[in-house]
C-alpha cells in the first residue's frame, strides 16, 4: 500500500493549485514538489489511460498488484549488481549525481489509492528511463525525456515541461535540443515499448544492452563536442 496523504479538491481549488503549480515550476524548474503537482491536477485522465494499459499487460498487472517501490530499501541491491547489468547502470547513474531514490515528493492529489500508486510509479521509474536511453539530467536531458515521457503517458505536464525547458534554453542549446535531441526523442518515444507496463525491478541482473533491445530503447545521439549543454 502506498503511503499517501491525500488533498481532496473541488473544480475550483484543482485548478486553482494547477495554475499556481505551473507557474511556480516554469520560474522555478527545480521544484520538484510543484512539477508534481501539476501532474497530477492535471493528468488524472493521462493516469487512467495508463492503469487500463498496466492491467491489460502481464508484466504490468503484477507491478499493480505486487506495487513495488523504487526506494533505498528496495533497490539497493542494485548497487551489487555486476557491472554490465540494467541494475548496476542503474546505480552508476544515480551514485554520480548523488541521487537518492528516496527524494521523490508523495502523491498527494489523486482520488483513488490504485491512480495514486500509478503517479507514484510514473515518477519513481523516471531515473530507470535516464539509465536506459542514457540522457544526461541538464535541462537538454530532461527536456528530451519529457518528449518521450509525453509520447508514452500523455500528459499535459510533459508537454508544459518541455515548453517551459526550450523557453530557458539558450542559442546554442535551442539549436542542439532541436537539431539532434528533439528527433530521436520523437522516435524513440514512439519505437520503444510501453515502458509503464514494465517491471524493472526483474530486470536488474540482465544486460543493459539485452535490455534495450527487448524493449526497443534507442540511446540518446551523442552530443556534438561543442559544450552546449
Amino acid at each position: 500500500m502506498i503511503e499517501v496523504a491525500r488533498v481532496r479538491l473541488n473544480g475550483w481549488q484543482q485548478a486553482a493549485v494547477a495554475l499556481g503549480s505551473a507557474v511556480g515550476a516554469l520560474l522555478d524548474p527545480r521544484r520538484a514538489d510543484l512539477i508534481a503537482a501539476l501532474g497530477e491536477t492535471t493528468g488524472k485522465p493521462a493516469f487512467e489511460r495508463v492503469l487500463e494499459r498496466m492491467k491489460r499487460s502481464p508484466e504490468g498487472r503484477a507491478v499493480l498488484l505486487e506495487r513495488p517501490r523504487v526506494i533505498a530499501s528496495k533497490v539497493g541491491h542494485a548497487w551489487d549488481m555486476p557491472e554490465n547489468t540494467f541494475g548496476a547502470a542503474y546505480a552508476r547513474f544515480m551514485g554520480s549525481r548523488n541521487f537518492s531514490p528516496d527524494d521523490r515528493p508523495p502523491v498527494r492529489f489523486m482520488d483513488t489509492d490504485e491512480l495514486a500508486y500509478v503517479a507514484m510509479r510514473a515518477r519513481e521509474v523516471h531515473d530507470f528511463w535516464h539509465t536506459l536511453f542514457g540522457l544526461p539530467t541538464n535541462l537538454i536531458g530532461e527536456s528530451a525525456l519529457k518528449v518521450i515521457e509525453l509520447e508514452q503517458m500523455y500528459l499535459p505536464m510533459c508537454f508544459l515541461s518541455v515548453v517551459g525547458g526550450t523557453a530557458r534554453f539558450n542559442n546554442q542549446q535551442r539549436a542542439l535540443f532541436f537539431q539532434h535531441y528533439f528527433p530521436w526523442a520523437i522516435q524513440a518515444g514512439v519505437r520503444c515499448t510501453d515502458l509503464m507496463c514494465v517491471y524493472y525491478e526483474q530486470h536488474f541482473h540482465e544486460d543493459l544492452e539485452d535490455v534495450r533491445r527487448k524493449w526497443g530503447i534507442i540511446p540518446a545521439p551523442t552530443a556534438p563536442k561543442q559544450n552546449f549543454m
